[in-house]
């Protein structure tokens, strides 16, 4: 089926598309400036729309071996092969069926999620980093029939299969399979290909339902209680045409992936967005492999968290002031702020290749980041931005234009969507952050009063904090759940505490809570600080003391403190050696007690 015929077929849904591009093409609004989107409806439509716009253009860049070069994979190459796999996958029985996806970032697992949601059934992304038993128990509670995965997971799966406890029945393996009875991905595009020229079109003319569930996501939240978020074609479309009025994605562009493609974060606006735009996307092969694999792909787009970005931001001045270069780099750096204006980026190039040569953009989500870090990317020639999403809103909320952005925001609404403050307090305007929009997901899987209670006259409740400035930017200022409230009724955001211990330069990670105190019934502020090794021992000498640690700790905290109201100071601190406990997406669990020793 062509897209024209699809469109036909489907003369409601583009007409919503339609309309809601005549929208941003027509807004006044001066942040909205990249207007060169076109109308997509559902997945299906997506693709056969990219597939003939940019057919000669590359999608994937892979690696067949860490020592292989990348190689291309081009638009049209990939809507054969999506083809091929979901005429396979239908011929398995699989129509209207839930099928896991499971393993690396790869073009494989990109390609069974579009053969899954293109005119299979639903796809259900499931998160590697969990243990065998809760992924296990995720398989039953979502009906899973069928699970593609990489096959660093096939014998696990295998296991449950076998067992027979769970609807799992279809077992395929991204690599060669080594069990018996799990069926190979390759081979079954094979099949696949010869059933399509055999006359079968039960995947390619498959009719989508836009406005049913897609796609199920089980998030990882700090409480350790999965929900399952339903998420239509309409949330993930709608996601994709909005955002990039705000920031300029070109078909020439390439796209890094390296954080988990399961989260929406990565799947939306990582893969889905790129493919809507005609990108290419280069997989990394993993965390250890980001300097080399940035080097190999010179990509110009990268989706990352403030981890990964403060992580390469501190190695680069480490090892500036290693070479003994950091002053003549800050006024290189301060000149540099007026050249890159006129076209001329004077950073040198040492630094530039760090982040691959030819770096245009990059984009920091999952959680807040220290604003002199986005500030010190930009001085290297460097857009950089930030963006705020959840699950529930397949996943974006808000994302800074890439002119005109703000380093201290969370984001700027994107075209068609609102944001509003619940209950904001009279003096500081903060109050619950609420959503509304075609992007917010259908509700929670199989749980309709947790969905009542989050989304109320259309309105998701984020559970964030936070204020809309007076041009319309979102700011967060932290976690209702996480809010400290004092014996006198203040509010202490843990959040805030812990972005000012971030910015000392040898902590890596902190977590701040609240403790009453036995004595007098006041409310202490605690810390948890996890410092940097390396960096502490070039201060203090080697394996220092942990009373010297906290010393050196607590000169930095005291001018801390001074900045503070009372209320809002640290008043006990407690150096970790260990790890933080942490969720699959690596944020802190704030509620776990040893995470407060």
């Amino acid at each position: 089926m062509d897209y024209q015929t699809y469109e036909k077929m489907k003369p409601q849904e583009m007409a919503y598309a339609e309309a809601l591009i005549e929208k941003i093409r027509t807004s006044k609004d001066p942040l909205v400036r990249y207007k060169d989107v076109r109308p997509i409806f559902d997945l299906k439509h997506t693709m056969l729309t990219s597939a003939v716009i940019y057919k000669d253009n590359v999608l994937f860049y892979v690696k067949d071996s860490h020592s292989s070069p990348y190689r291309p994979i081009t638009y049209g190459e990939a809507k054969e092969m999506v083809d091929a796999l979901g005429t396979a996958l239908v011929s398995l029985g699989l129509q209207g069926k839930r099928i896991g996806i499971i393993g690396e970032n790869r073009y494989e697992w990109a390609l069974s999620y579009l053969a899954t949601v293109c005119g299979t059934g639903v796809a259900v992304p499931l998160d590697k980093e969990l243990p065998p038993a809760e992924l296990e128990a995720l398989l039953t509670e979502a009906e899973v029939a069928c699970v593609i995965c990489s096959g660093k997971y096939e014998a696990l799966f295998s296991d449950i299969k076998a067992r027979g406890e769970t609807p799992l029945s279809i077992l395929i393996s991204m690599d060669q399979p080594k069990g018996e009875g799990v069926l190979s991905f390759h081979e079954l595009m094979e099949k696949g290909r010869k059933l399509l020229e055999e006359g079968d079109t039960s995947f390619v003319d498959a009719l989508l339902d836009r406005d049913a569930m897609a796609v199920l996501i089980f998030t990882s939240g700090t409480t350790g209680v999965a929900k399952g978020v339903m998420l239509s074609h309409l949330n993930l479309v709608t996601d994709m045409m909005t955002t990039p009025p705000l920031m300029n994605t070109r078909s020439t562009d390439i796209f890094f992936s390296v954080l988990p493609i399961h989260h929406t974060y990565e799947c939306t606006c990582g893969f889905l967005v790129p493919f809507y735009r005609g990108s290419a996307i280069a997989y990394c092969e993993g965390l250890k492999y980001i300097t080399k694999n940035l080097a190999e792909a010179r990509p110009t787009i990268f989706l990352g968290v403030p981890l990964i970005f403060e992580n390469m931001y501190k190695k680069i001045w480490a090892s500036v002031r290693k070479s003994g270069q950091e002053a003549k780099l800050r006024k290189l750096l301060k000149i540099n702020r007026f050249t890159r204006k006129l076209g001329i980026n004077l950073v040198p190039k040492k630094i530039t290749d760090v982040f691959g040569g030819r770096m245009r953009v990059v984009i920091c989500g999952g959680a807040a980041i220290d604003p002199a870090i986005l500030k010190g990317i930009k001085d290297f020639g460097i857009i950089a931005l930030q963006g705020y999403g959840l699950t529930e809103c397949a996943p974006m909320i808000a994302l800074n234009p890439d002119k005109g952005m703000k380093d201290d925001a969370a984001g700027y609404i994107p075209p068609g969507m609102q944001v509003r403050i619940e209950d904001p307090d009279p003096e500081t305007g903060i109050g619950e952050i609420c959503a509304k929009g075609d992007n917010v997901m259908l509700g929670y899987y199989n749980d309709p009063e947790a969905t009542a209670e989050v989304i109320i006259d259309g309105w998701f409740h984020t559970g964030d904090l936070g204020f809309l400035d007076d041009e319309g930017f979102v700011h967060i200022t932290g976690r209702k759940k996480n809010v400290i409230i004092t014996k006198n009724g203040k509010n202490v955001f843990p959040e805030e505490v812990e972005y000012y211990l971030s910015r000392i330069p040898y902590v890596e990670e902190s977590m701040v809570w609240g403790k009453e105190s036995e004595e007098t019934g006041e409310t202490l502020i605690f810390a948890s600080i996890r410092v940097n090794d390396e960096e502490v021992e070039e201060l203090l000498g080697k394996d220092p003391a942990v009373e010297d640690v906290e010393a050196l700790l607590w000169k930095d905290i005291d001018g801390i403190n001074l900045e503070l109201p009372f209320f809002k100071r640290i008043k006990k601190i407690k150096v970790r050696k260990e790890p933080f406990e942490k969720t699959t997406g690596q944020k802190i669990k704030r509620f776990v007690e040893s995470n407060k020793g």
